[in-house]
C-alpha cells in the first residue's frame, strides 16, 4: 500500500547511501537536541529560579519525560512503519516534535515542560526505532555498520550543538528568555528533516513486503549497483529477500508474532520452546538496547553538570568542560566509523562494557573515599550533596572523559547497529520498536533514578553502574552472535535452532558472495543456451523459456 505522506512523485530522488543516511539521521539529531537542551539548562540560575529549584524525583520526572514519550513512540512506530513505510513514519514523527517544541517554548510550569518533552519524546521514539530500520534495509552488507553509526553520530552532533546553544543562551538576560530561546531553536533540525525526507527513496525491502516488486527491484539496483538490475549482487540479494519474505509470511503478522491468542503474554515467555529464533532475536535486540542505558553513560549525557559540580567545577568552567565531553563523543564515534565493519560487533560490546565498568568503579571509589558532604548542596543545587577536591577531583574528571570515550567507541553506536540487524524483514519494524522500547524504558527509569541516587548514595551510583556493565559483557559473550559483513537474511539464520554458538562466530563468511558467484554462473549458462535471466512474479530469478520471457530480462 502506498504511503500516506510524500505521495507527490515530482520530487527527484537521490540514491547515494551516505546522503540518505545523513538526511534520515537528522531524526537522531532531534534526540541529541532534546538531551542537551536540558543538560546545559538545568544548572543555570534562570532555570532554577523559574521552576523552583526542582530536585530529586521532580527533576527526575523532568529529565525522564522525553523517555516516557519515547516509550509511546516506540509502541506505535511498528504498525505505522509497516503501514506507510519507514520514510513516511519519520515524517509523521516530525508532527509530534513541532507540537512538543511549541509547548516547551510556551511553558509556564513544570507540568507544561514535562508535557512538551513527552510530545518530543513520541517523535524520538518513532525516529530512533525506524531510522535504523531504514538504514539497515538500504545499506550494503559490508558497510551497514558504518552507515548505521551515522545515526549515533547525528545524536552526538545534536547534543554538542544544543549544549553550546544552551550555554550561549544562558547569558541572555531576563526571567525565562534564555531557555525559551534555546528550546525554540529545536524547530530548526525538524524543519530540515521535513524538507529532506521527500527526496529519499522508500526502503526496497518494505516495498517488497507490500508487493511493489518493480519499485523494490529498481531502488535496490540504484542503491547497490547504480541502477544495473543485472548486477550479480543485486540478483543474489533480491533472491534472498524474496525467499525469506515467502517463509516469513506463513507466520502471524504484526504484533501477533510477539503475543499468543490475543492475550497479553509476552512472546518471550509464551513461545520459548515453540519458536526459539524469534525469542533469541527479541532477547538480543531488546537487551542490547537496555544495556546501552544500564551502562550508565546517561549519567554523563544528561547530568554531566552535576558530576562536574561534585568535582569542584562551577559556573562557566563547568559548562565548558561539559562541552568538551560532547566534542570527545563526536570525535571518537568518528573513529568507530573507520573500523566497526572490520572489528565486528561482539568485541566492541564485550570490551566496551568492561572498559566502562572500570571507569565507573574509579569514579565511584573517588567519590566514596574522598567526598566531603555538602548538606546545602554544591552552589545551592539540591541534587549535588558531595564534593571532592585536589587529585580525586582531577581523577573524577579524567575518568568521566574516559568513560564517554569508551562509550563512543563501543556501546553508543554498536547497540543501535546490532539491534537493527537481528530482525527478519517481516519483524523488523515491530522488532526494532521492541528493541528501542528496551532503550527508552531504562532511559526513563534511569532518568528518574539518577537525581535521587546522587542525593542518597552519591558515588555509590557509579558502583551500581559498574556492576551492570560487567553483566552486560557476560551476556554479550554468551548470547550475541557476530553480524558484521553478513546480509540481513543470513543474520536471521544465525538465530535459528542449530545455529552457531555466538562465541564461535566472526565477521564476514557471507553466503551472499557465494550466491552472487552462482548468479554469474547461471548467467553464463543462460547465455550459452540462448536464454536470459528473468524476474518471475513471485520474486524469484530464473532462466527464460521463451522469447516473450526474455523481454522481462533482469
Amino acid at each position: 500500500m502506498p504511503g500516506l505522506i510524500g505521495k507527490v512523485p515530482t520530487f527527484p530522488k537521490t540514491y547515494n547511501v551516505y546522503f540518505l543516511a545523513i538526511i534520515s539521521t537528522v531524526g537522531g539529531m532531534l534526540f541529541g537536541f532534546d538531551i542537551s537542551s536540558m543538560s546545559a539548562i538545568v544548572g543555570t540560575q534562570q532555570y532554577l529560579d523559574y521552576f523552583g529549584n526542582p530536585a530529586g524525583s521532580l527533576q527526575g520526572a523532568i529529565g525522564s519525560a522525553l523517555a516516557a514519550g519515547s516509550i509511546i513512540g516506540c509502541l506505535i512506530a511498528g504498525p505505522i512503519s509497516d503501514r506507510i513505510g519507514r520514510r513516511d513514519a519519520c515524517m509523521f514523527a516530525c508532527l509530534w516534535w513541532l507540537a512538543g517544541t511549541s509547548v516547551q517554548v510556551a511553558t509556564t510550569s513544570v507540568g507544561m515542560l514535562i508535557a512538551g518533552r513527552m510530545l518530543n519524546g513520541v517523535c524520538v521514539g518513532i525516529t530512533s526505532s525506524q531510522v535504523p530500520v531504514y538504514l539497515a534495509e538500504i545499506a550494503k552488507k559490508n558497510m551497514r555498520g558504518s552507515i548505521l553509526v551515522i545515526q549515533q553520530l547525528a545524536i552526538e552532533v545534536g547534543i554538542l550543538i544544543m549544549f553550546f546553544i544552551g550555554y550561549g543562551c544562558s547569558f541572555i538576560p531576563g526571567e525565562s528568555a534564555s531557555f525559551r530561546t534555546a528550546w525554540g531553536i529545536q524547530f530548526i533540525p525538524c524543519l530540515v528533516l521535513i524538507a529532506g525526507l521527500p527526496f529519499l527513496p522508500r526502503s526496497p525491502r518494505w516495498l517488497a513486503k507490500v508487493g511493489r516488486v518493480d519499485e523494490a527491484v529498481d531502488i535496490l539496483a540504484r542503491i547497490q549497483a547504480g541502477g544495473d538490475q543485472t548486477d550479480p549482487m543485486v540478483i543474489a540479494e533480491w533472491e534472498e529477500i524474496t525467499t525469506v519474505l515467502a517463509a516469513e509470511r506463513v507466520a502471524p503478522a504484526g504484533w501477533r508474532r510477539f503475543i499468543k491468542n490475543g492475550r497479553f503474554y509476552v512472546y518471550l515467555y509464551q513461545n520459548l520452546t515453540a519458536r526459539p529464533s524469534v525469542w533469541r532475536r527479541t532477547l538480543a535486540g531488546f537487551s542490547v538496547q537496555a544495556w546501552q542505558q544500564l551502562s550508565g553513560a546517561n549519567v554523563m549525557t544528561y547530568y554531566i553538570v552535576y558530576v562536574f559540580l561534585m568535582a569542584g567545577l562551577t559556573g562557566n568552567a563547568n559548562l565548558t568542560s561539559g562541552g568538551i565531553q560532547y566534542a570527545l563523543f563526536i570525535v571518537f564515534t568518528l573513529v568507530t566509523y573507520a573500523f566497526i565493519d572490520k572489528t565486528g560487533r561482539r568485541p566492541l560490546l564485550i570490551y566496551g562494557a568492561l572498559g566502562m565498568a572500570l571507569c565507573h568503579f574509579v569514579i565511584g571509589g573517588m567519590l566514596l573515599n574522598y567526598g566531603q558532604a555538602v548538606p546545602g548542596g554544591v552552589q545551592g543545587n539540591a541534587n549535588v550533596l558531595v564534593q571532592v577536591s585536589g587529585s580525586p577531583a582531577y581523577t573524577v574528571i579524567a575518568f568521566s572523559y574516559l568513560l564517554i570515550i569508551v562509550y563512543a567507541l563501543t556501546l553508543a553506536p554498536i547497540a543501535w547497529v546490532y539491534a537493527a540487524e537481528v530482525w527478519s524483514l517481516e519483524t523488523r519494524a515491530y522488532g526494532m520498536s521492541i528493541a528501542a522500547l528496551g532503550n527508552w524504558i531504562f532511559n526513563f527509569a534511569l532518568g528518574m533514578f539518577i537525581p535521587p541516587a546522587f542525593r542518597n548514595i552519591g558515588g555509590g551510583a557509579f558502583i551500581v553502574f559498574g556492576c551492570l556493565c560487567v553483566l552486560a559483557a557476560i551476556q554479550s559473550f554468551l548470547l550475541y552472535p557476530e553480524t558484521a559483513k553478513k546480509s540481513l537474511e543470513e543474520i536471521e539464520e544465525m538465530f535459528r535452532p542449530g545455529g552457531p554458538k555466538p562465541w564461535r562466530t566472526k565477521p564476514g563468511e557471507s553466503q551472499l558472495d557465494a550466491s552472487a558467484d552462482d548468479v554469474v554462473r547461471r548467467a553464463s549458462m543462460a547465455h550459452e543456451s540462448g536464454k536470459g535471466q528473468v524476474l518471475h512474479k513471485d520474486g524469484t530469478v530464473g532462466m527464460a523459456d521463451s522469447d516473450s520471457e526474455k523481454k522481462e530480462e533482469v
